[in-house]
């Protein structure tokens, strides 16, 4: 397995905008937690850690597109840079004014401000598909890989938010997110061998990918995705609290973003061939399917130890669930309009999450713990009856010529992801 993968690296600059882009996506991953826990602890409301939570997202969909556009137009480094040091003003205004007592509004202001920043994972499947884009089982094992790099920032990134948060004081997670964001994206633009050439610009008025066949049942999909993540997170920590088990939480949402990253490893193993959009609603059935076992889990009265097998069996659903539709929207957008439709992905992925958190943390606060794990399997079906209403849609385009720079490329989320 680790002989397929490593061809990926033989193009120079590949394993350094690897290792960079890793640690500015780590920082995401950590945000979730961090924030919900600092403003639980803080301000002892899970209504208003979810409003910030979503203010966030809501920058993030505002601001990712916008950056997206311009990055097709003026090239990675030179709006990554600005943009990195613009979003860690208020990303580290955040924690200082959570501390101090300041009003809730100004919380959601600089969350939506410091969302404001550069997409490293989109950025980071650009530049896969600059290297392989000529070669589709290279570039079908790059995303796989992407995925799985996102789960293993969701598999450290949870429990180190919260050991910083518990172990330290509540916006320690903050603080770090900060300066690894910070420190991640300046090192990613600096690899400048690995940017991918600016495309040039179409003869014709400038196209928005929402307008590409295909795309906007693909967003819808994602938003639903996200509405899953970010439903599962803030149940799964007021399942804990709940139970007195706060620090749990990030060790059961790190085994949910380890099953997902091992099956992103074996899927990126399975030959690319195949029709991609029968790949996708497969992925999605046994997604929704998988989601009802935490339900169960919790509905049973089940302990943290029968809850996290159920969320690492749950987790294999989700990385080929991504790898597919991702790879589905790579061959849709033409070459001048990657990064932005890229950021439109990463947006509905993050307007889910948003919406997913607002509504788990409304169900945390009223229902019985554990039924909040109703929203993500519901969210799920809804992505796979989306998905299967428009799969005449689908359909991507014929594959571009061998020899072609940037065929097709899509971004990513996690991690998260975060």
């Amino acid at each position: 397995m680790f002989a397929a993968y490593r061809r990926l690296f033989a193009a120079p600059g590949a394993l350094a905008f690897t290792c960079y882009g890793l640690i500015g996506r780590l920082s995401f991953s950590m945000l979730g937690v961090s924030l919900l826990t600092a403003i639980v602890d803080r301000r002892h409301s899970y209504a208003l850690a979810g409003a910030v939570s979503a203010a966030g997202m809501v920058g993030v969909a505002l601001g990712m597109p916008l950056l997206g556009r311009l990055v097709d137009r003026y090239g990675q480094r030179r709006v990554s840079i600005p943009a990195a040091l613009w979003s860690a003003v208020p990303r580290t205004a955040l924690p200082l004014l959570l501390h101090g007592g300041a009003p809730a509004w100004t919380l959601c202001v600089a969350a939506a401000a410091a969302s404001v920043a550069p997409n490293l994972g989109g950025m980071s499947r650009a530049r896969w598909a600059h290297l392989h884009g000529a070669d589709p089982a290279l570039l079908h094992r790059a995303n796989a890989l992407e995925q799985t790099l996102d789960e293993l920032c969701y598999l450290a990134g949870p429990v180190l938010g919260m050991l910083l948060c518990t172990m330290l004081f509540p916006e320690a997670g903050l603080l770090a997110i900060s300066a690894l964001a910070t420190t991640g994206a300046l090192l990613f633009a600096a690899q400048r061998r690995t940017e991918p050439p600016i495309a040039p610009p179409p003869s014709g008025p400038a196209r928005s990918p929402l307008r590409t066949r295909g795309v906007p049942v693909l967003l819808a999909v994602f938003l639903g995705t996200g509405v899953v993540f970010g439903a599962l997170e803030i149940t799964t920590l007021a399942w804990s609290t709940g139970l007195g088990r706060q620090s749990a939480a990030g060790l059961l949402l790190a085994l949910l973003a380890a099953g997902s990253g091992i099956s992103g490893l074996l899927f990126g193993l399975l030959p690319e061939h195949g029709n991609p959009v029968r790949r996708l609603l497969c992925s999605l059935a046994a997604m929704a399917a998988l989601l009802l076992l935490p339900l169960a889990a919790t509905g049973l009265g089940g302990g943290p130890v029968l809850l996290a097998a159920a969320l690492f069996v749950t987790g294999t659903g989700t990385a080929p669930t991504m790898v597919s539709g991702l790879t589905l929207l790579q061959r849709m957008l033409p070459a001048g309009a990657l990064n932005e439709g890229m950021a439109f992905a990463v947006s509905g992925i993050v307007t889910g999450i948003s919406a997913g958190s607002a509504l788990g943390g409304l169900l945390a606060q009223h229902l019985r713990a554990g039924s909040g794990y109703l929203l993500p399997a519901g969210a799920a079906t809804a992505a796979l009856l989306v998905a299967t209403v428009g799969a005449r849609r689908l359909r991507p385009p014929e594959p571009v010529p061998a020899g072609a720079t940037g065929a097709g490329k899509s971004g990513a989320a996690v991690s998260a992801s975060i």
